[in-house]
């Protein structure tokens, strides 16, 4: 890997670069399904490659290859240079990148047991027992189960003399359980929806999660939505359990917050920003008690790594602290552009073949004192919880939402009463975020995984974390 990535810089430098950069990354991948009591997916395999960004006249090029000849590398290289020379020509303004100081480091991403150590029949064998327990409740009449396991090996190399190797593991785990009559489907998901939960974690993962002691209970819940009355129409409390307020917080806080959506320069895939360059540190985005950070060092969580795809170091930045919003997600050339002197670090890519944009990393929403859940749900007169997203909307800045859930329960009196179905709840990002009036404590608080997030063009999927605890709005 080494080798080659030289190789790269060597070649830009000679044909007048004025800075390069290259990702070497090697990749091995587990995707595993069931349905009820058949195997519906299992796809393994692996990729290499190799990705080469360079500025010439302050126009950025990329180029990619999986091959890794010195050929392949020089004609990547070459097309990287040509492109960079096309993009000065018809620049605004030539690209300047941020300080930030040369490192020579290794990271691992924290995990106790190497999932690919762990045969494929003992990971299938969980996923159809889940299935077994809960099509053994009477009224379901589907069950699904998924695992992922990627291990990613990755080098990063700069002519500003960076060489950091990283290696990283995200797994993840979940199951659905489906009920059906005559008149109407539901289902419901554990731990999460959509492939339930992600993290920067090994087989152990899934003992954590423990599928098995949840899949009877979801079941049931299937069954029961089935007959539940619906969500009534009101202006009400609304508690929000943590992995659907993960995905509000990565729609309504994550997103806008990215600056170059900020800035006008990435507008695709639902882009733009309502919160634009002059709204910082004078927007009062939440209650005082809302803090909102992206931290890329959280031990476990999904969007954490050792240094981004530019060679930034990993950080902890404020977003929002005491309700106002103060900080952005930035790279290295759009820092310097609103008066940062150093880039946030959270310029990510999917893979080899495509050029880093700026990405979350953990967006998340720091505890509060509320307690429990119990103890949230205790101190709320009327209201309602919901649990588990399964759809959300949300306008091209980011402002205005509406978001449906698996599942919610009235709250009445302070005591969880009835379940109801088909529950969704809509409002204005600034409004929501400022009726926060309480958040549950440490010990409510998750790092959840959402891998499949989408931006740019072409469309770049990208696995980012939300820590969250249930808070009532």
């Amino acid at each position: 890997m080494q080798e080659i990535a030289q190789h790269a810089l060597d070649v830009a430098v000679g044909l007048g670069a004025s800075y390069a950069d290259v990702r070497v990354i090697e990749q091995e991948f587990q995707y595993l399904g069931t349905k009820n009591q058949t195997v519906s997916r299992l796809d393994l395999g692996s990729s290499e490659g190799v990705g080469i960004r360079v500025l010439f006249n302050g126009g950025w090029g990329f180029a990619s290859t999986q091959y890794t000849t010195k050929k392949a590398i020089t004609e990547a290289t070459r097309r990287a240079v040509a492109t960079a020379k096309a993009s000065a020509t018809v620049l605004a303004r030539p690209v300047q990148l941020a300080p930030e100081p040369a490192y020579n480091a290794q990271w691992v991403s924290p995990y106790a047991m190497d999932p690919f150590t762990i045969n494929l029949e003992t990971k299938l064998a969980v996923l159809l027992e889940a299935a077994r327990i809960i099509r053994a409740v009477k009224g379901t009449t589907m069950a699904q189960g998924s695992m992922s396991f990627i291990r990613e090996k990755k080098l990063f190399v700069s002519t500003f003399g960076t060489n950091v190797h990283q290696t990283s593991i995200r797994s993840s785990c979940g199951i659905e359980a489906h009920a059906t009559d005559a008149h109407d489907r539901q289902k419901r998901s554990y731990p999460s929806s959509f492939g339930g939960q992600h993290a920067l974690a090994g087989w152990e993962l899934v003992a954590q999660w423990d599928l098995l002691a949840h899949a009877q209970r979801i079941g049931e819940e299937a069954v029961a939505l089935l007959t539940a009355p619906p969500c009534p129409q009101a202006t009400t409390s609304l508690i929000l359990e943590g992995s659907q307020l993960g995905l509000q917080i990565h729609e309504s806080m994550g997103h806008p917050s990215e600056l170059d959506r900020a800035l006008g320069q990435e507008i695709n895939f639902a882009g733009a920003s309502f919160l634009t360059p002059d709204k910082l540190h004078s927007l009062q985005y939440g209650s005082s008690i809302v803090n909102l950070v992206a931290d890329a060092t959280a031990p476990g969580a999904l969007g954490s790594f050792g240094f981004d795809d530019e060679g930034v170091r990993a950080q902890r930045v404020f977003l929002v602290k005491d309700g106002k919003f103060c900080g952005y997600l930035s790279s290295r050339d759009t820092a310097q552009l609103i008066g940062l002197n150093r880039s946030g670090g959270m310029m990510r890519a999917e893979s080899w073949n495509v050029a880093p944009i700026i990405r979350m990393t953990n967006i998340s929403l720091m505890p509060g004192n509320a307690g429990s859940l119990d103890d949230l749900i205790g101190d709320t007169e009327d209201g309602i919880l919901m649990a588990t997203n399964k759809s959300w909307s949300i306008d091209q800045l980011r402002y205005n939402f509406q978001f449906s859930t698996e599942a919610g329960w009235e709250i009445k009196n302070g005591k969880r009463g009835r379940l109801l179905k088909n529950c969704s709840y809509g409002g204005i990002t600034p409004v929501f975020w400022n009726s926060c009036d309480a958040i549950c404590g440490p010990q409510q608080y998750v790092d959840w995984g959402v891998p499949n997030c989408g931006k740019g063009q072409p469309m770049q999927t990208m696995w980012t974390g939300h820590g969250a605890s249930p808070s009532r709005f």
